[in-house]
């Protein structure tokens, strides 16, 4: 069994996961202060890929990021980038796939801390940025934590987004459902098992663990 679809899988979700953290906690602590209508928006659009088909999704990026036309081909021309069948692409179908992920447990976690925690950093002198940082951070470690296993682990399944925008390229976009699903085609039970088996293995490990942890080890000084 070739084992880089595995190791392609691991990589992709460990960056996407990265991505979406330092993408995810600005965006989170911005949408959990206030409500507006453009924060509904902005929302709802986050929110679109838990109800819309993967393949969608996949379809729409796959033609945004066309080198043919649009962004696509600004994008090749001028930086000679190119998003479509390349794990770039990848990268970028699984951050906006999977954001939905780790921007729901934080900016809902953020929302229920009570605003003394944040008055009273205030008044000690503290800045916006070092309260979220060194106050209401510690105060929502299970969520994090939760957030991040949620986006790691989704996205080591992700099938439609990365096989629209990044097609079957072995070693480049080959990931591991890609792989399994190859391997049902051509009847190779045997290999398309050990490749769900690996991802089973990995997923239920890290969910096992949000589950210890979050009961036994992080939990929040406010429960």
């Amino acid at each position: 069994m070739d084992l880089n679809p595995i190791w392609l899988t691991l990589k992709l979700a460990g960056i996407t996961t990265i991505l979406l953290l330092v993408i995810g906690l600005p965006v989170a602590r911005w949408l959990s202060k206030g409500r507006s209508i453009f924060k509904v928006i902005v929302e709802a659009i986050i929110t679109m890929p838990l109800v819309l088909p993967p393949s969608v999704l996949g379809f729409y990026l796959l033609l945004a990021f066309s080198p043919q036309h649009g962004m696509g081909k600004w994008l090749q021309q001028t930086f000679n980038v190119q998003f479509v069948f390349s794990f770039q692409g990848l990268v970028l179908a699984s951050v906006i796939y999977s954001m939905p992920f780790m921007l729901g447990p934080i900016k809902s976690a953020l929302q229920q801390l009570p605003v003394t925690l944040s008055q009273a950093s205030f008044s000690l002198g503290k800045t916006r940025w070092q309260t979220f940082i060194h106050v209401l951070l510690p105060n929502i470690k299970p969520s994090l934590l939760t957030a991040i296993v949620l986006t790691f682990a989704h996205t080591l399944g992700e099938f439609g987004v990365v096989l629209m925008i990044g097609g079957n390229i072995p070693n480049v976009t080959r990931v591991a459902s890609i792989a399994v699903y190859d391997s049902v085609e051509q009847m190779d039970y045997s290999t398309a098992n050990a490749y769900s088996l690996i991802l089973f293995g990995i997923t239920f490990i890290l969910v096992i663990s949000v589950f210890i942890f979050n009961k036994y080890r992080l939990k929040s000084p406010l429960e």
